[in-house]
């Protein structure tokens, strides 16, 4: 139980308004200041939609416990396929700019099409314009190494 209270605190460190709840933007600060890196604003936005349970858009403590612990393989495998549904378009089977926006639209981050284009080329590595299940794997594995 100890270990639970150890992160209770760490959690509630990060957690700067108080709201019980870990945004994007206090996450970037949580990695800042822990893992001495700097984690950009699609980094944050992803992570916390890789690793949020209940859909809205924030950790909450047992998410962030899971992060802490690194969730075993299998289940970050089934909660990637998961984000990655969250943000294709309708059964396409992939990402696509307008389907990005709406993604980030609903977890309060206002994007145009042109930007969601750009954040989709930096892992787009067959250059077809769209985010396919593998290229979202490597972009999602790049903001967690």
């Amino acid at each position: 139980m100890e270990k639970y209270e150890q992160y209770q605190r760490v959690f509630n460190h990060f957690d700067s308004n108080g709201d019980g709840k870990i945004c994007p933007a206090e996450l970037r600060q949580c990695v800042g200041s822990i893992g001495g890196w700097e984690m950009t604003e699609e980094e944050a936005e992803a992570a916390v939609v890789l690793m949020d349970s209940d859909g809205d858009g924030l950790l909450c403590l047992e998410d962030f416990v899971r992060i802490v612990e690194g969730g075993g393989e299998e289940e970050k495998a089934s909660e990637l396929k998961a984000a990655f549904k969250m943000y294709e378009m309708e059964g396409s089977g992939c990402i696509t700019a307008k389907s990005l926006r709406r993604m980030l639209s609903r977890l309060g981050e206002r994007r145009s099409v042109e930007e969601c284009g750009n954040m989709i080329a930096r892992f787009d590595l067959n250059g077809d314009g769209v985010l396919n299940f593998d290229e979202f794997k490597a972009m999602m594995s790049s903001s967690n190494s």
